[in-house]
């Protein structure tokens, strides 16, 4: 990581910053974490109340609309670039046979995303975005070796013997991440998306939506790569074996994330908290990103204001999760990718909710007949 010129939460460096400089960076990032702005969301309704349909109409479109408004404080708001921020990281868990894939397809992948061609990236692309992809824990080495130049660890130690990775580690995890989107926004993209490459990611990922919904582990665990039965079981039985092992304190989200969670889903609780404090709105993903998302609430609780849920993931913990942070899925394709690929699906449709309250024709200058509908 290099010397950051601007302040960033009052880091020089993340990687050689004590836990201490990182535990005071968090609460500085936190505590300037504000809500919307109400007179930009009632300007906004203003605005789509005076056009040429009936009051509340289009619904999702007229939500974001207001949301996009109250999050830049502008009854005008405009998106001025768009990307998915795809974290990459691997898990000591796979140890114990909890995904269907091999741990070398995270680097594989990662490739791809680099070459532009995943799958991510031609949705983005098609949405008028972009994927930035970093590397934050994967396991094996990658060539050129400055694709490592972000890499906290290499990958997670097993959460089903003892803590994934220390508190100072998941700091570190975190911290990449926001400046990760620090970065992008500097750079004029105002609309982020999560996104994230792990094998063995949907363990810690149930694991942490369990934890902080209350919910069972058979509720929120599903198939991730597509393992079959007797494979689910076992792998519900290695994250209740991972929850009693660490003895979790929900009350301590940075070690609960630490003791459970994974260096990307770090990295994408760092990006969305960076996201609500530089007042960008953010989008969710399936269940790696909606368990980073409800590990940001649980730090700064009204960061949930900047989220923008995507679609209805087909692991089934995604929609509990999402629930939980009072949101609920805006499209439902049936797709269980991840890498942000059903965030990256929202770029259009923020751009469409936009467009109508900027071109849409109002009923004084169409000349159409107002009344009470």
């Amino acid at each position: 990581m290099n010397t950051i010129n601007e302040k960033f939460h009052n880091l020089k460096d993340v990687k050689s910053a004590s836990e201490a400089e990182l535990e005071s960076a968090l609460q500085e990032l936190t505590s300037n974490i504000t809500g919307l702005d109400e007179k930009s969301i009632a300007g906004m309704q203003a605005r789509l109340d005076a056009k040429i349909k009936p009051l509340r109409s289009l619904g999702v479109l007229e939500d974001i609309a207001q949301q996009i408004a109250g999050v830049q404080g502008t009854a005008q708001p405009k998106i001025t670039g768009k990307a998915v921020l795809l974290m990459a990281g691997d898990h000591g868990v796979v140890a114990e046979g909890v995904s269907a894939a091999p741990q070398e397809v995270t680097a594989e992948l990662f490739y791809a995303y680099m070459n532009k061609n995943g799958g991510v990236n031609i949705i983005a692309r098609s949405g008028g975005g972009d994927v930035i992809a970093t590397d934050i824990g994967i396991a094996g080495p990658l060539n050129p070796p400055e694709l490592m130049a972000s890499r906290v660890k290499n990958g997670t130690d097993n959460m089903a013997k003892g803590p994934a990775m220390s508190r100072k580690e998941a700091l570190q995890a975190l911290f990449t991440g926001a400046k990760v989107a620090r970065d992008a926004i500097n750079s004029g993209i105002n609309l982020l998306a999560t996104g994230e490459v792990g094998i063995g990611n949907t363990t810690p990922s149930s694991a942490l939506i369990s934890v902080f919904t209350g919910c069972s582990i058979e509720e929120v665990t599903g198939r991730g790569t597509g393992i079959k039965d007797d494979a689910l079981i076992h792998k519900q039985e290695v994250i209740k074996k991972a929850i009693q092992i660490n003895n979790i304190d929900i009350k301590d989200p940075v070690g609960t994330l630490a003791k459970i969670g994974g260096l990307e889903i770090a990295a994408l609780v760092g990006a969305i908290l960076e996201a609500a404090y530089k007042k960008v709105p953010i989008i969710l993903d399936g269940i790696i990103s909606t368990a980073a998302a409800l590990t940001a609430a649980q730090i700064a609780p009204v960061a949930t204001k900047y989220m923008i849920s995507s679609h209805s993931s087909e692991e089934k913990g995604c929609r509990i999760g999402l629930q939980q942070l009072g949101l609920e899925p805006r499209i439902a394709f049936n797709m269980r990718l991840g890498e942000g690929t059903g965030a990256a699906l929202m770029f259009p449709t923020i751009d469409t909710a936009l467009r109508v309250a900027d071109e849409m024709a109002t009923y004084e200058a169409a000349g159409v007949t107002t009344g009470d509908y």
